[in-house]
């Protein structure tokens, strides 16, 4: 089992930036490929980024490439989102996801996952 904790969500204007952090606790966090994913309000919860259980490969979503970096300091059980150039169309609940080994970037292929954090970009 491996729990997840998501945080830094918040409301920021347009072209600004948020660090998203998701704590994990339980099992080894080291053999656990993460996901980054967000629901807007009325629509399915889509893929944003995953990043490999060692931090050596990393996989985006097209419309957030160049302005997200996913990265993991594994020593701190921690996996991180930073969001830059933030647009009102990146308002949602972000949702970090843990599976065994192999990274995914579709929903049903996670095991774990935390509460979600909400980012509101205002225009």
């Amino acid at each position: 089992q491996v729990q997840l904790v998501e945080s830094g969500g918040g409301l920021v204007q347009a072209g600004g930036s948020l660090r998203l952090s998701c704590a994990a606790s339980g099992q080894t966090f080291s053999a656990y490929a993460m996901g980054w994913f967000r629901q807007a309000p009325g629509k399915e919860r889509e893929f944003v980024a995953s990043i490999s259980a060692k931090g050596s490969i990393t996989r985006y979503e097209d419309s957030i490439k160049g302005r997200f970096t996913i990265s993991r300091d594994n020593a701190k059980n921690t996996v991180y989102l930073q969001m830059n150039s933030l647009k009102p169309e990146d308002t949602g609940i972000y949702y970090c996801a843990g599976k065994l080994w192999a990274m995914g970037t579709t929903e049903n292929e996670y095991d774990y996952w935390g509460q979600g954090t909400q980012v509101t970009v205002s225009s």
